[in-house]
């Protein structure tokens, strides 16, 4: 039974493995050598990218800008109280990482990152509406 389960796989062109069968019914599988050209490391850092999942965005104010690289984004978002059947505005902040220069009063879209210190996973993507003058 374990002979007809070798037999029903075939490799494709895609794979990373090639593999040959023996006169014993066995199967031998030999790595190739890794490919070093760039376009190709280019499509697969694209594909591991699409496997990775769409991460979380949101969209808030900036409430503070006084640290270096970093911004305390307001996130509002409007809850259905459970007993009163009323809209309550509920904050969440969150601590980004800003390259955008994003300063107190902008609008802004964030998206969830890799943990860049103690308290700070989310990084400013852009600046949607810059705070008026």
């Amino acid at each position: 039974m374990a002979e007809e389960n070798q037999e029903d796989v075939k490799p494709t062109a895609d794979d990373a493995q090639v593999v040959e069968k023996t006169t014993a019914g066995e199967t031998l599988a030999h790595e190739l050598a890794p490919n070093v050209d760039s376009q190709a490391g280019n499509a697969n850092a694209t594909e591991a990218g699409k496997e990775r999942g769409k991460r979380s965005q949101k969209i808030g104010i900036v409430a503070s800008d006084k640290m270096q690289k970093t911004v305390v984004v307001r996130v509002d978002r409007l809850v259905l109280h459970p007993k009163y059947r009323r809209y309550v505005r509920r904050t969440s902040k969150f601590m980004a990482h800003n390259e955008t220069d994003a300063v107190i009063g902008d609008k802004v879209r964030i998206v969830e990152t890799r943990p860049l210190s103690a308290r700070k996973r989310w990084r400013v993507v852009e600046i949607v509406q810059k705070a008026a003058k």
